[in-house]
């Protein structure tokens, strides 16, 4: 096994020394292809296509030993998000079994009660008991932002095949257009309106929330009846008149990107029932008693994390593409941007010094075959090198369009193969010879044809998309962030660089009122002062 002093600069070095080696080349091995494709309870994480050889994998290995010690902490409810003071804990909201203590409470009978009260309140509305001031509940609407509206609104897309509840909706954007559009056709008398703030004082939120029961209350003679609150501010739901049987809280060490396995997950557990919520939930656990005890060589998490370690900081490739070969995980990369981009979008180490390399790397990604017609003229040909995350499940749900989900499998699979093997020069040139061409022409032709290959890509497979490997998924993505984190020396749980642009609105706004308000840039003053003079 190679070890080494400083693996951060033995990586470095033995990229350099690997030249132009190339992904094909590695896979000449026979054994490469089992090698380097982990398994774990129905999930195959395949990374044979990237240019981590043996050599590189035990160095990458060498870095992940700060992981287990800092996992455990976590695990144990010790306050690792230390900037802010707190534990990190969305993992007890998905196991529901044994005891976390946190400041010498076991926080784990609340965990259970507030699961309990989500259970009993989704089941009054999906049968109708709940039913507010009109019939019964047809539709609901999440209002919600950042972590109180992505993850629900993708889980519920997920998994729509196991949709037996009331029709969701789901409002984020303070842009009017968007609660507009939602509420379009949804009747008063028959809406649940959940309002997701921890602080019920988020502005977008708020906002959103005072306009749906404006709008409720044109018909509804008290429309509070039909509200619902996800949030730990119970004076304020209080102020709403929501009554306290439909306020859902949460403790301060569940962040907002880590919260759809509690209360924030109630539009899904009323979409596809408690049952189905609970085989979310165990996927996510299963997922955590892995991250916990499989070896480092074998644990799905930490080698997530090292590719992407390997991809961003050592081979310096800045960004990296998530595409989902499903099309109701079309929110997913959305949802991974916010949980890679706000947790370890950081310039600072732990103890407030600068980092001495780049942390996260750009999120990006759409489903398969869409992303095909879009960008991939880009990740195939293009000067830039995007790493590839594809995701696969070997069945889909629609038996009668079978033709349908193999054909979604064979441009996966040809995908990943084309960006690691390209095309040469030389077949590129007979292609053309074959079409007749000759001398410069087909020459230049031909160069318009060259694919560079050794572009690479990794492949996490799945039996199928359930409300189980759903949850495995989440949870493995999760953990991943966590492992790149505490490689990379940062906390990955607060969000500072999310807080000044929300303060600098609340100044900004008089601006638009005309006010002379003082500190802002002359650049700030004109384009309000243009969009005073437009609004007339």
């Amino acid at each position: 096994m190679t070890i080494s002093a400083d693996p951060w600069a033995a990586l470095a070095a033995h990229r350099a020394a690997q030249g132009d080696l190339r992904i094909a080349d590695l896979l000449e091995d026979g054994t490469r292809a089992d090698d380097y494709a982990t398994v774990f309870d129905g999930m195959v994480f395949d990374w044979s296509k990237t240019l981590i050889d043996g050599t590189a994998r035990a160095l990458l290995l060498q870095l992940a030993e700060s992981v287990p010690a800092r996992r455990d902490a976590m695990f144990a409810g010790e306050k690792i998000n230390e900037t802010e003071g707190r534990a990190v804990l969305h993992t007890a909201l998905r196991n529901l079994d044994g005891e976390v203590f946190v400041d010498g409470r076991d926080v784990m009978r609340l965990v259970r009660d507030t699961h309990e009260h989500m259970r009993d309140f989704a089941a009054r509305v999906r049968d109708g008991r709940y039913c507010g001031q009109g019939g019964k509940i047809t539709d609901v609407v999440n209002i919600g932002i950042g972590g109180s509206d992505l993850g629900p609104a993708m889980a519920v897309r997920a998994l729509a095949p196991y949709h037996d509840g009331p029709r969701i909706h789901f409002v984020s954007n303070v842009d009017g257009a968007d609660i507009s559009d939602a509420l379009q056709g949804l009747d008063p008398e028959t809406t649940l309106v959940i309002v997701a703030s921890k602080t019920f004082t988020t502005i977008e939120t708020m906002t959103n929330a005072a306009t749906a029961r404006d709008w409720m209350g044109q018909v509804v003679t008290a429309p509070a009846t039909q509200f619902a609150a996800l949030s730990s501010a119970e004076g304020r739901t209080a102020q709403w008149g929501i009554d306290a049987d439909r306020v859902f809280g949460f403790e301060d060490w569940v962040g907002g990107r880590y919260s759809v396995w509690g209360p924030i997950g109630l539009s899904l557990m009323i979409a596809i029932g408690p049952e189905d919520f609970d085989r979310f939930l165990a996927g996510g656990a299963a997922m955590d008693r892995h991250f916990r005890t499989a070896p480092a060589s074998e644990n799905l998490p930490i080698l997530l994390a090292l590719v992407g370690i390997w991809h961003h900081q050592i081979c310096g490739y800045a960004t990296r593409a998530v595409l989902p070969y499903d099309n109701r995980l079309a929110r997913l990369p959305a949802y991974l941007q916010q949980l890679e981009m706000e947790s370890n979008g950081k310039s600072v180490a732990m103890d407030g010094s600068p980092l001495p390399r780049a942390s996260g790397p750009v999120v990006w990604g759409e489903p398969g075959t869409n992303g095909q017609h879009a960008f991939y003229q880009l990740i195939h040909q293009g000067t830039a090198v995007v790493p590839c995350e594809f995701i696969l499940a070997a069945r889909g749900h629609e038996p009668e369009l079978a033709h349908h989900h193999l054909l979604l499998v064979a441009n996966c699979l040809a995908q990943s193969e084309a960006l690691m093997r390209g095309r040469s020069l030389d077949e590129a040139r007979a292609l053309m010879i074959d079409k007749g061409l000759s001398g410069e022409e087909c020459e230049r032709q031909a160069r318009h044809r060259v694919f560079h290959g050794n572009r690479p890509s990794t492949t996490l497979l799945i039996e199928q998309l359930t409300p189980f490997s759903l949850g495995q998924i989440v949870a493995l993505y999760e953990h991943r962030v966590f492992a790149e984190g505490v490689i990379l020396g940062i906390n990955s749980f607060d969000q500072w660089g999310v807080e000044l642009g929300k303060e600098l609105a609340l100044q900004v706004e008089p601006l638009l009122a005309g006010q002379e308000v003082a500190g802002h840039d002359s650049s700030t003053r004109h384009l309000a002062k243009l969009v005073r003079e437009m609004r007339g």
